[in-house]
């Protein structure tokens, strides 16, 4: 297994072999996710254009089976508020070291080969040396909880480099507002059901 780094990808042959590694490695979270996870076509083609962007690519064999893309720009993306990184890391963004992870792809049958530890490891050995704030965003289906999940196995990639701070940012929740009448009943009935409930298990207070 071998690594090779573009900025930009300009060639569109290599293009469409990257465009097939992301929608295979996407395509098991489609389903699962409430958010649009993957790019189009043409989208996904604008970040590999971006002088801003650095792709790294695993390779085994002549096929690409790992990929990684780090704007080094955040103003330059859509998905990161750049007055937020101004405003709390000052530093960082005045030197242009704050960074975001726009995504990172295994693909599926390379997934216990140790593909992704490989990439890591030197992607994330170039940010350590430049001492950069990398921000990076995780699905729900990837970090269900607070802890663990791929936040930390981020972090125990990092330290293989020396190491970084794991730093909580934010979080987003989406809800929905099911106006169906089954919806509606079903929320009724469990609503008086919880309140028989409440009735049945009174609890008496004081003699």
């Amino acid at each position: 297994m071998y690594l090779t780094r573009y900025s930009p990808v300009g060639d569109p042959a290599l293009r469409e072999r990257l465009w097939q590694l992301y929608s295979r490695a996407y395509a098991r979270i489609a389903e699962s996710t409430v958010t649009h996870e993957m790019l189009d076509r043409l989208e996904f083609d604008d970040q590999l254009a971006d002088h801003a962007c650095r792709t790294w690519v695993a390779w085994e064999d002549g096929f690409p089976v790992a990929m990684a893309v780090v704007s080094t720009d955040v103003a330059r993306t859509r998905w990161l508020s750049e007055q937020y990184f101004r405003a709390r890391y000052p530093r960082q963004f005045a030197a242009g070291l704050v960074h975001y992870l726009v995504w990172a792809v295994v693909d599926p049958g390379f997934m216990a080969r140790g593909a992704s530890l490989f990439l890591a490891r030197e992607a994330m050995a170039a940010e350590q040396r430049e001492g950069a704030l990398l921000v990076f965003d995780l699905p729900e289906e990837n970090q269900p909880h607070p802890r663990g999940g791929g936040a930390e196995l981020m972090h125990r990639m990092a330290a293989m480099v020396g190491g970084a701070a794991l730093v909580p940012l934010t979080v987003q929740r989406y809800y929905a507002l099911d106006f169906s009448v089954e919806a509606v009943a079903e929320a009724d009935a469990s609503a008086t059901s919880r309140a028989g409930a409440v009735a049945d298990g009174g609890i008496a207070v004081g003699q």
